[in-house]
């Protein structure tokens, strides 16, 4: 039995799920974009450089969530699914997770962005397990905290690890494990699999990938 790890923003997506949720939501009317598009351009930026403090990003990207019914929130994200996600899902992409889920891997989406936001996407690739930041709810609607371990650097290996607990396994119950990602926010958990593989990586993972070794490849 082998573990495959997918990341989703700019690895299986050709974009950034988290970022572009927030533009739909300035686009569509609901923030405005004086106040948002700048903070939301920034805290990308720092995403990029590996320099984001995610306590203060999920702030600004949960609060939002606990200021509509989740009733309003899920109509608006199948508009954004039509609109902006299906664009952003490369056919190489489906093909890279069909040929895992084909060979009978067990096949996680792991990712820093919010289940609300990735949840529907992860359906979408029919991946059934989905490690994400958690949102917190009350009687079904948007607290605008989180729950539980940011799902973001060493916070994935943390996540991944309690899951796998909670099935009765470890890294060690697999045969082989493998861990696509774009980003160097990835290089904990990148480090801790048999086979780490950089998938459009930016200068940093993609110069430790050469560095050790490690198969980089492009899905778009």
């Amino acid at each position: 039995m082998n573990l495959t790890l997918f990341d989703l923003d700019n690895t299986l997506l050709n974009g950034d799920s988290d970022f572009e949720w927030s533009q739909f939501l300035i686009r569509i009317g609901v923030l405005d974009r004086e106040l948002f598009e700048a903070r939301n351009q920034a805290f990308y930026d720092h995403y990029k450089a590996g320099t984001l403090d995610i306590h203060e990003f999920l702030d600004f990207q949960l609060k939002p969530l606990s200021r509509h019914a989740r009733i309003t929130l899920d109509e608006w994200h199948r508009q954004f699914m039509r609109e902006q996600v299906l664009g952003m899902i490369t056919q190489p992409a489906r093909d890279l997770v069909e040929r895992h889920r084909a060979a009978g891997d067990v096949c996680v989406i792991i990712t820093a962005t919010n289940s609300f936001v990735t949840a529907p996407i992860a359906r979408e690739f029919g991946v059934e397990n989905l490690i994400a930041t958690e949102p917190e709810h009350k009687g079904g609607e948007f607290t605008g905290n989180v729950a539980d371990v940011p799902c973001f650097r060493e916070g994935k290996i943390t996540r991944l690890e309690n899951w796998l607990a909670a099935r009765g396994w470890n890294m060690d119950s697999f045969a082989d494990s493998t861990f696509y990602s774009d980003s160097l926010n990835d290089l904990p958990l990148l480090a801790r699999v048999k086979n780490p593989v950089a998938v459009n990586p930016d200068a940093t993972l993609r110069a430790h990938a050469e560095q050790h070794g490690w198969k980089v490849m492009s899905l778009r």
